[in-house]
């Protein structure tokens, strides 16, 4: 789009949410104001949504209309023994809570979801889809869960001889994801690359392309469209 730019200011890493509001709106508004970037996603915690922050993003929704601003939080599991066992640090309804704000205010909301966390089958997964599907949100990202060297999740693999997903069941858990998913809801991703460096596994995640290759075979074989698994009323 000529008219607005070319590209989007991605505050990916940590929690982008995360500082004085001052200094927040400083390098927001300097995205912004930038005739080449569309718009801004914020990645961010759901604990890291405070009235501050809220404020400086219903600022920056009136001043600069022709923007999108997105907001990304990592909610990875509505299970709270998943949740205590990652060390994830808030509630479910600290979540929900976020994005009841982020919406009052028109905020589009993107979340992220980890596919292979320990003690959770495909059946879980796809309540936490069923979940985001009642809650109206905008956007998902779906990870793959990485174990990566120098992490206490690499200890606690090795030690607890912990399962991985295979290509196979992956490419399965996606499919089912995307039946379940609300047709709304745009897919912002549907995999993540761990670093090549530090990865221990699973080692096929590696080649992304055969991974969204297996994908797209697997969906048009199974004849799955996104929201085809849903009851219709």
């Amino acid at each position: 789009d000529e008219a607005h730019g070319s590209y989007i200011a991605y505050f990916q890493a940590y929690s982008n949410t995360y500082g004085n509001k001052d200094y927040l709106k400083k390098l927001y508004k300097a995205c912004l104001e930038d005739a080449e970037i569309q718009g801004i996603s914020i990645a961010t915690r759901p604990d890291c949504i405070n009235d501050d922050v809220i404020e400086v993003l219903q600022d920056l929704k009136i001043n600069y209309p022709t923007k999108f601003i997105w907001v990304e939080l990592g909610l990875q599991t509505i299970h709270e023994k998943t949740a205590k066992w990652m060390r994830r640090g808030y509630s479910l309804d600290v979540f929900e809570q976020a994005v009841l704000k982020l919406q009052t205010i028109d905020i589009d909301v993107i979340v992220h979801v980890i596919l292979g966390l320990y003690g959770e089958e495909k059946a879980d997964v796809i309540q936490t889809i069923l979940y985001l599907n009642s809650l109206s949100i905008q956007g998902i990202k779906l990870h793959l869960l990485h174990i990566l060297e120098g992490s206490d999740l690499a200890e606690f693999y090795r030690s607890n001889h912990m399962p991985v997903l295979s290509l196979e069941e992956y490419v399965d858990w996606i499919c089912d994801c995307i039946a379940h998913l609300d047709p709304s809801i745009v897919i912002h991703r549907l995999t993540g690359d761990g670093a090549k460096d530090l990865l221990i596994a699973p080692k096929w995640s590696i080649h992304k392309r055969h991974v969204l290759n297996q994908i797209g075979h697997a969906l048009k074989e199974k004849n799955i469209t996104q929201g085809c698994a849903l009851v219709k009323i």
